[in-house]
C-alpha cells in the first residue's frame, strides 16, 4: 500500500486564501477521494484473492424447473378433464327459451 500514499500537504506556511482553496477543492479532497478509492479497490482485490473458489460446476439448463413444469401441466390436464366430466354428467336440457315467439 506504500505505492498509494500521498504526502500530506503542510498548510502551516500557506496563507489563508490558499488554505481555503485547498480545502474547498484545490486538490486535497480529490487526492483524499483517490486514495480512499484505491484503498477500497486494493482491499476488494485482496479479499477476492483470499476467497475460496467454487468447487461445484454450474451447467446451463432448465434451472431445476423441469419437474415443476411437468407437474403443473399434468395438474392443468386433470382440471380440464374434471371440467369435461362434470359437463358430460349434466342432464340434457331443452332449449325452449328461443322458441317462445313461435
Amino acid at each position: 500500500m506504500s505505492a498509494f500514499r500521498n504526502a500530506p500537504i503542510d498548510q502551516r506556511r500557506l496563507n489563508m486564501k490558499d488554505r481555503r482553496d485547498l480545502r474547498i477543492g484545490g486538490g486535497k479532497s480529490s487526492a483524499e477521494r483517490a486514495q480512499s478509492y484505491l484503498r477500497s479497490y486494493k482491499g476488494q482485490m485482496d479479499y477476492d484473492g483470499k476467497r475460496q473458489e467454487r468447487t461445484t460446476t454450474q451447467t446451463p439448463g432448465t434451472g431445476g424447473m423441469t419437474q415443476g413444469l411437468g407437474i403443473q401441466q399434468e395438474r392443468q390436464r386433470q382440471i380440464g378433464a374434471d371440467k369435461q366430466r362434470a359437463k358430460d354428467l349434466r342432464p340434457d336440457m331443452e332449449d325452449n327459451v328461443y322458441d317462445i315467439y313461435d
